[in-house]
């Protein structure tokens, strides 16, 4: 039996300064170490003070999940030394005794039905950031350190062990993340805005966690092979040991870093100058009214106000760029299942295949409503509109720019095509002969037909003549 838990840090990078001090919350670009005060470098004699819109963004996503929010909020320092934490401790929470984590339970339900529990949600701040010269902790003779994020303000969502496949893990991440931009509290596209921590065992092993993965495809990866190592192991009757892992996305491997702590070694203790933080009934239901609309209720809008089906409303809104897009193009092209089936099976699996997000792409609804038109009024071909979708996406540029520049008009000249059909049938005998007892032969004949016109004949117009000529009914 396997199972899987997950530790998701999240950036809060809609404050405009960081947790405790009044450094600047966007660091992008920065200089190295240039983002920092007394506070955030944890220098003797600073005193922190609490961002409240942090208290208030917490407060939301508790919302969001389900969960029950603390009348209180109680900030704890957790002992450690790592490079990372100038201070040699960080301030966070822990639901313990002397601390009180900002929520507690709640869940969130994946696609098929499945309850992923949440045990609770706290606040901290974040370390600096390590970067390896040579871009791994594996071949790097040193570290250095940029402080410029330390002192961000974070989320730190913990999950119960209700996950058994690297999949739901993924989705679940998938989930929170769409949740989160919903909200608005975080931009998931800045690099390391959205880590996770995945705590994994196999019946018959120790827990695992492998640390600071970067994505959620990452995160499947990830596990999918801790799960294969360790059950490796176990049937070689070699121990899985209670450590710490680092993912290896070059290599695609885990690899120990160093043996995992107890909860017992942090030695929590309340901070002594931050004071407990008085949460109100008030303060929760004036936030309650300000939520936006959050992922599930979208999806069934989605389904009722455009008619597509549930999968198709969940796969959009799983990004909300992707909603968006889906939503801001609806009101130029009414044909809605044809305009998901695009932004679903050939645009966002072009964008996955090279590892990029629907915020990262350069075409608006302009360019899917012009393209979607084309292809209804016959002056291109899904081949064709497949085959620009990459210029469209990566420079902005029109469709009908492209296919004119190209020369990619579909071919109706039906003339021409019958002509390019006869060399296809004497080319191919046997097929043609097939064809008139099988029509999926017909398809093979309209693909050789478009490989010869380079991609440009009418499919459709094709497939009749095709017939036409076969004497086919």
């Amino acid at each position: 039996m396997v199972k899987i838990g997950l530790e998701v840090h999240v950036h809060l990078t809609s404050l405009k300064t960081k947790l405790f001090c009044s450094c600047p919350s966007d660091y992008t670009g920065k200089d190295p170490n240039t983002n920092v005060c007394p506070i955030c470098l944890g220098l003797p004699g600073a005193i922190p003070v609490l961002n409240e819109n942090a208290v208030k963004a917490a407060i939301m996503v508790a919302l969001a999940i389900n969960a029950e929010i603390a009348n209180s909020l109680v900030m704890v320092r957790k002992h450690y030394f790592y490079p990372d934490m100038a201070k040699n401790y960080q301030i966070s929470q822990y639901d313990g005794p002397g601390s009180i984590a900002i929520s507690k339970g709640g869940y969130l339900k994946l696609r098929e039905g499945k309850i992923v529990r949440i045990r609770r949600i706290n606040i901290e701040e974040d370390p600096a950031k390590i970067v390896y010269p040579t871009g791994s902790i594996l071949t790097s003779k040193y570290t250095l350190l940029d402080y410029n994020r330390s002192g961000m303000g974070l989320l730190e969502i913990v999950t119960e062990p209700d996950m058994t496949e690297p999949r739901e893990a993924r989705e679940f991440l998938e989930k929170l993340r769409s949740i989160l931009e919903h909200l608005g509290i975080c931009n998931c596209d800045l690099e390391g805005a959205m880590r996770a921590d995945a705590n994994v065992s196999v019946e018959g092993g120790e827990r695992v966690e492998i640390k600071n993965i970067g994505s959620p495809r990452e995160v499947e990866e990830a596990l999918k092979y801790e799960i294969a190592r360790q059950k490796a192991a176990i049937a070689q009757d070699l121990p899985v040991k209670r450590e710490t892992r680092h993912w290896d996305s070059e290599r695609k491997v885990t690899v120990p870093i160093r043996t995992k702590e107890t909860e017992e070694d942090y030695r929590y203790f309340p901070d002594p100058d931050l004071p407990p933080y008085p949460i109100t009934q008030d303060l929760i239901e004036e936030i309650r009214k300000t939520l936006p609309e959050l992922p599930d209720l979208r999806i069934k809008r989605l389904v009722t106000q455009y008619g597509i089906t549930d999968y198709d409303a969940t796969v959009l809104v799983m990004d909300k760029a992707l909603a968006d897009l889906f939503e801001e193009t609806a009101k130029h092209y009414n044909n809605y299942k044809k305009l998901a089936n695009l932004l679903i099976n050939d645009y966002l699996r072009w964008l996955n295949d090279k590892n990029l997000r629907p915020s990262q792409s350069k075409a608006g609804s302009q360019h899917l409503t012009e393209l979607l038109k084309l292809l209804d009024d016959g002056v291109i071909t899904i081949k064709i509109a497949k085959e620009i979708l990459p210029e469209i996406v990566l420079e902005g540029k029109m469709p009908s720019s492209i296919i004119k520049e190209r020369g990619l008009v579909a071919i109706k000249d039906e003339d021409y095509l019958i002509n390019v059909i006869k060399e296809v049938i004497n080319e191919e005998p046997d097929a043609a002969e097939k064809a008139k007892n099988d029509p999926k032969v017909i398809n093979y004949l309209v693909g050789k037909v478009m490989k010869k016109t380079g991609k440009r004949a009418d499919p459709q117009l094709t497939n009749e003549l095709i017939k036409k000529i076969l004497g086919i009914k």
